[in-house]
């Protein structure tokens, strides 16, 4: 099963009703998924897709899930504009188990 929309209303959704998944992939706008962080570690899935096209929301959002919930596997790089400062970002994250 698989949920399209907004991440952070069906995150919160999921949260509350306890749900759990073995994955999420987000794909968030340029604004990042701050206030989707609370209810994605809540739903703790062993692995987060998370998809960026912005840098610097991308590293905050990664500082947060990284402090202790989740750990960094691996990340790949796009350049779909050459010649600009335009970079899509894929970053595949563990769940860091207690």
């Amino acid at each position: 099963n698989y949920l399209s929309g907004d991440t952070e209303k069906h995150l919160w959704k999921c949260a509350r009703a306890g749900e759990r998944f073995d994955m999420v992939i987000a794909d968030p706008p340029r604004e990042g998924m701050y206030g989707a962080l609370i209810p994605l570690m809540k739903i703790a899935p062993a692995r987060v897709i998370y998809v960026s096209c912005d840098p610097a929301t991308l590293a905050r959002d990664l500082a947060s899930l990284c402090k202790s919930t989740y750990k960094i596997i691996e990340i790949a790089a796009f350049d779909f504009f050459p010649n600009t400062y335009h970079v899509e970002t894929v970053v595949l994250l563990g769940l860091v188990k207690p």
